[in-house]
């Protein structure tokens, strides 16, 4: 099922089990699949509208990512390959495309990724280069990333806004956020994005807390406010670090389903556990 098709009928969100529930995996690092598709398995109980799967740079997992899009569809997932263009070339990324329509896919989640050190960026530069590559020369309904709190090259949100509407005049369908802790910045990016024109579904990305290097990490890559509750929480009580990621989570999605989400996306790190108690809780 297409992008189109999922979140085309979300504006008005009714009962919950119409709400499109998504997942992001990634390939593991040490090649071992065998654990990853165990906590696909686990996640598969909730129906999820996708599972998106991410592309290493410049290609350097595709093997093992196209294995794994095998196995997931063999499940009766839909899946939503990322695919990021720093690097790649247009044969490349042409080449790519055949591969994952030939597997029956319908859905890509289109990135520019991180920049290299040498600069070597080929045949595209930014990110709607590839949306309105893949738009001409395919089929496939095209995702495309949101940031609630700005781009961490940007700086202004206005002007990463502005970003984004190129890419949604490119071709893409529907918007996938970068992860966020204040929903009042969420609401806030989403009126943003509307008075810039832009109409396509906004899906909020969710990231479950399961350690301290996972935060530190998350602020020193992205612009993400961690709450100074949240914060405190977390220096007071280290120990429970994983329950309270996961209390705060469910009370953020609830907050999130109140205000008519057109869908939740889980980065769920590999793991199934936490995701599977936050939708335990709120479904």
């Amino acid at each position: 099922m297409e992008l189109k098709e999922i979140y085309g009928q979300t504006n008005v969100m009714g009962k919950f089990s119409k709400l499109p529930i998504s997942f992001e995996v990634f390939p593991p690092k040490d090649g071992n699949i065998s654990e990853l598709f165990e906590q696909v398995r686990i996640l598969y109980k909730y129906n999820p509208a996708l599972v998106s799967l991410t592309y290493g740079a410049n290609g350097s997992n595709r093997d093992l990512a196209y294995e794994l899009l095998q196995m997931f569809i063999h499940l009766g997932l839909n899946v939503m390959p990322h695919f990021t263009c720093v690097g790649s070339s247009y044969n490349m990324v042409q080449g790519y495309i055949r591969e994952i329509e030939n597997l029956g896919i319908e859905n890509i989640l289109a990135l520019r990724g991180d920049l290299p050190e040498d600069d070597c960026l080929l045949d595209f530069e930014y990110a709607n280069d590839l949306v309105n590559f893949i738009h001409q020369k395919s089929s496939l309904s095209i995702g495309v990333a949101g940031y609630p709190e700005c781009h961490i090259e940007c700086k202004n949100i206005d002007k990463d806004i502005e970003n984004l509407k190129k890419k949604i005049d490119a071709g893409a369908d529907a918007i996938f956020t970068q992860l966020f802790f204040n929903n009042e910045k969420f609401y806030r990016y989403v009126d943003k994005v509307r008075a810039a024109g832009i109409n396509a579904p906004i899906i909020a990305g969710i990231m479950p807390i399961r350690s301290k290097k996972q935060i530190e990490k998350m602020v020193s890559i992205a612009n993400v406010e961690i709450p100074e509750r949240l914060k405190n929480q977390l220096e007071q009580f280290p120990q429970n670090i994983k329950k309270i990621g996961v209390e705060f989570a469910i009370n953020q999605c609830q907050d999130l389903i109140d205000n008519d989400i057109a869908g939740l996306h889980f980065f769920t790190l590999n793991h199934a556990d936490q995701t599977s108690e936050i939708l335990d809780n709120i479904l």
